[in-house]
């Protein structure tokens, strides 16, 4: 009986550790996307000459996202396909679209919107995962979604990116395809292949992957940045407001899907979640090398405001539940 007591009440540290850790992620992460921004825009000389290391960061991010999923983690596409598939498919059509509008409403200059749009066409966000996770969404739905986004995005990102972005700017849907598959789709592959050769030794390690993810995305927010510094200046309140809109409408009609859907109540905070939040990073990179520096403005703005939104989300959600009263379930 000790020992069970004893286990019992290591599972419930270990748990309070794991709670603890992913509030102080989620707080932390926008809190340090906007001081790489603000180092960006106050020293872009320091940061402008290493946009090179732009795409090898995205790199990283994407195989520390490979290394954290595992066989199991697809199981649910197959269990339950209708929330995984309908949610992958509101995101890449309320994403896009809802891009595509806020640019025409805001008459955006041409390159700041391809720029929104392009964020719209990506997939999701690696940061979803822990905000539905502190949102008491459907933790195992967000792990599912963000990987079929992320492995469909070499075909989707490029032919969406061309159809809207494609109105404003030239788009090179080939070589973005190309750039795609390297950024993304062969380091996520290869984390999955090396978690299941080498499963104890990357489980050993496993706390450290989210952090790794959160400094290489704040590296690559302040080279963005910087690399925009003065278009910030000439153009910034406007791109906050696309940005604040475009979040915010992909949130609500994420939650709206998830309610035509008649999914449970954790799986539509989960969907509102997946499909507000956006691989900005990814954007960012891809506007940067195929578009202009201007072009890849909103994807750094959206960086930080969607984390900041998330958390926000999450918070309330959480509170949200705290007020519920508790039912007995003694007789």
């Amino acid at each position: 009986m000790e020992n069970e007591k004893t286990g019992n009440g290591a599972g419930a540290a270990q748990s309070e550790k794991i709670e603890r850790d992913s509030r102080i992620a989620v707080l932390l992460f926008p809190v340090l996307i906007l001081l790489g921004g603000l180092f960006g825009m106050l020293l872009p000389q320091v940061f402008v000459g290493f946009a090179g290391w732009i795409n090898p960061l995205l790199m990283i991010i994407m195989f520390c996202m490979g290394l954290t999923l595992t066989l199991p983690d697809f199981a649910l596409v197959v269990k339950n396909p209708l929330p995984v598939l309908g949610g992958v498919v509101a995101q890449f059509v309320v994403m896009p679209t809802m891009g595509w509008l806020v640019a025409t409403v805001l008459q955006l200059d041409p390159a700041l919107a391809a720029g929104l749009i392009l964020v719209g066409c990506a997939p999701g966000g690696t940061a979803s995962n822990v905000v539905s996770y502190l949102a008491r969404g459907n933790v195992a739905l967000s792990v599912a979604m963000t990987s079929v986004s992320t492995l469909i995005a070499p075909v989707l990102t490029p032919l969406l990116a061309l159809w809207l972005a494609g109105q404003y700017m030239p788009v090179d849907a080939g070589s973005m395809a190309l750039s795609v598959v390297q950024i993304v789709l062969i380091p996520v592959v290869l984390g999955i292949a090396l978690r299941m050769i080498f499963n104890r030794w990357v489980t050993a390690v496993s706390g450290i992957l989210p952090w790794a993810s959160v400094v290489a995305i704040t590296v690559v927010v302040t080279i963005i940045v910087a690399g925009s510094a003065q278009a910030i200046l000439s153009a910034g309140l406007l791109v906050l407001l696309a940005v604040i809109l475009h979040n915010g409408l992909g949130l609500l009609l994420g939650y709206g899907a998830g309610v035509l859907m008649r999914v449970p109540a954790d799986a539509r905070r989960t969907m509102a979640i997946e499909v507000g939040m956006q691989n900005s990073g990814l954007a960012g990179g891809l506007a940067k090398q195929y578009f202009t520096p201007e072009a890849a403005l909103p994807a750094a703005a959206f960086s930080v405001w969607h984390n900041l939104s998330g958390a926000m989300f999450a918070a309330y959600w959480r509170r949200k539940d705290s007020m519920k009263p508790v039912v007995s379930k003694e007789k």
